[in-house]
């Protein structure tokens, strides 16, 4: 569900969430190298540099990653400490290089180091002497989502969009952080509803239609629906039902019929929303089905009771003081076109 309701800080960290699940940042430090470095200013010495440094990064961070407990992965540090010393010497020598700014910010990203606050600084750089890199405009957009500056972020996933029309990850962001930051925007008075609502929803479409086989994207794209500020349970519903006809796995299948199901019954179809809610059976759905099981029926209950409450009396006029007619007010006249 949306991240609409509560405080700032607990909006940006779901936000910061959703971004990391969407998954940002792209590889970054070989897409750096290879498509930014010549016009980033690069030397072929320092191209050659920065890509002996972008394999040694890969073995690191695919060694780190293995590791499953934590005193293992003390082992990997040094390694990832050396990375950390071969960017700073790359940078000394080279410091106009676009693509080693925006390598070694990217590689701050990634959990294994995350230094978001360094890792800003270095990107704001990269952008700065070249403006033309998206995978660096949307890292940016994420870092910023993170602080809770959504307002800042979707400038940079916007950028970062037309820079990359096709590249899908980009539009599911500025969908996402219009979703999840709502209430923000509307606070700037710049964004109205209806307009907001629009910008959303084309965004989300706009990445499905640029990566059909993405289901995450999907899922979010299927959810968004609800926060509109007039929720579209019937398109929702079509939503979750073309992705659940995509679904092959048992948990995720029934996970997206509890979603059809509760569609189901904000358009007024109990019976049918309670027959779907029955075939959910996964254990692992328990709470989710009692919850919304629950919720069905605080409904029926509150609507039973405003139908058995008593109406109220309709309340007599005062009588008129004897001697006194009654004056009839005329209703207003319409005013003049």
């Amino acid at each position: 569900m949306s991240a609409t309701n509560g405080s700032s800080f607990l909006r940006s960290c779901a936000l910061l969430a959703a971004l990391a699940l969407a998954g940002a940042p792209v590889i970054p430090a070989a897409l750096a190298a290879d498509t930014a470095a010549v016009r980033g200013g690069g030397s072929p010495e320092a191209v050659d540099a920065l890509r002996d440094i972008v394999a040694r990064q890969k073995a690191a961070l695919a060694e780190g990653k293995a590791k499953t407990e934590a005193i293992d992965l003390e082992d990997v540090r040094p390694r990832l400490q050396r990375v950390i010393d071969d960017y700073e010497r790359l940078l000394t020598r080279h410091p106009g290089f676009a693509a080693g700014w925006a390598a070694y910010g990217l590689f701050l990203c990634d959990p294994l180091v995350e230094d978001h606050k360094t890792a800003l600084a270095l990107l704001l750089k990269a952008n700065g002497l070249d403006g033309e890199i998206p995978v660096v405009k949307n890292q940016i957009g994420v870092i910023l989502a993170e602080q809770g500056r959504a307002i800042d972020a979707l400038n940079y996933f916007l950028a970062a969009a037309d820079l990359a029309p096709t590249e899908p990850l980009y539009h599911f962001q500025i969908g996402l952080v219009l979703s999840e930051a709502r209430a923000d925007f509307l606070k700037t008075k710049a964004w109205t509803p209806a307009v907001l609502d629009r910008t959303m929803l084309d965004a989300f479409a706009r990445a499905l239609s640029l990566a059909p086989e993405r289901t995450d994207f999907a899922y979010r794209a299927a959810e968004s629906y609800y926060d509109l500020a007039e929720p579209r349970w019937e398109d929702a519903y079509r939503a979750w039902t073309r992705l659940e006809e995509r679904l092959e796995g048992r948990l995720e299948t029934q996970t997206v019929r509890l979603h059809r199901a509760r569609t189901l019954w904000k358009q007024g179809l109990a019976g049918d929303a309670r027959e779907l809610l029955a075939t959910v059976d996964a254990s692992e759905l328990a709470g989710q089905r009692a919850k919304l099981a629950a919720e069905f029926d605080a409904d029926d209950a509150a609507e039973k009771a405003a139908r058995e409450r008593p109406a109220a009396p309709a309340s007599s006029p005062a009588p008129a003081p004897a001697g006194e007619a009654k004056v009839a007010f005329p209703a207003p006249a319409a005013p003049a076109k």
